[in-house]
C-alpha cells in the first residue's frame, strides 16, 4: 500500500476510494458499473501544463483514475501511478500540486468530451 501523499485531502482520498468501490462489478463475471462521478481533485504541474482531473484511487496499487493532459494536446482517460505523480518535477522543478479551489461542476464525461474538443482540460 502506498503512503498517503499531500496530492490529495484525507476527505478526498476517501471520496477517491469510495468510488473505485463504487465502479468495481459485484459479480466479477459482469461488467463494471456505467457510474460517472464528478472528479474529486485536480492536480496540475505549475510550471508546465500538464493536468490531472482524478476521480477513483485504487489504494492498494498506488493507481488513481481520471482525465490525464500531459500538456501535449491529447487528453485521455487513464490511469496513473501516485508514486509517479509525486515524483514527477515540471522544467523548472517543481512537484505537481493540487488546485484547492477546483469543485466539479459536472462528470467526468463532460470534461472528457470538452477536453477532447480543445485539445485539453478545460475546467
Amino acid at each position: 500500500m502506498t503512503e498517503p501523499t499531500a496530492l490529495f485531502t484525507p476527505e478526498q482520498r476517501e471520496q477517491l476510494a469510495a468510488n473505485w468501490q463504487a465502479m468495481l462489478p459485484v459479480d466479477p463475471r459482469n461488467e463494471p458499473n456505467d457510474l460517472d462521478p464528478r472528479p474529486v481533485v485536480r492536480l496540475f504541474t505549475p510550471d508546465a501544463r500538464a493536468v490531472w482531473l482524478l476521480t477513483e484511487l485504487d489504494e492498494p496499487n498506488g493507481l488513481a483514475f481520471g482525465l490525464c493532459d500531459l500538456g501535449l494536446g491529447f487528453p485521455e482517460l487513464g490511469y496513473v501511478s501516485l508514486a509517479e505523480l509525486e515524483a514527477l518535477r515540471g522544467p523548472s522543478g517543481l512537484r505537481v500540486e493540487r488546485d484547492i479551489a477546483f469543485v466539479a461542476d459536472r462528470p467526468l464525461s463532460a470534461y472528457t468530451r470538452q477536453a477532447l474538443a480543445a485539445g485539453r482540460i478545460v475546467v
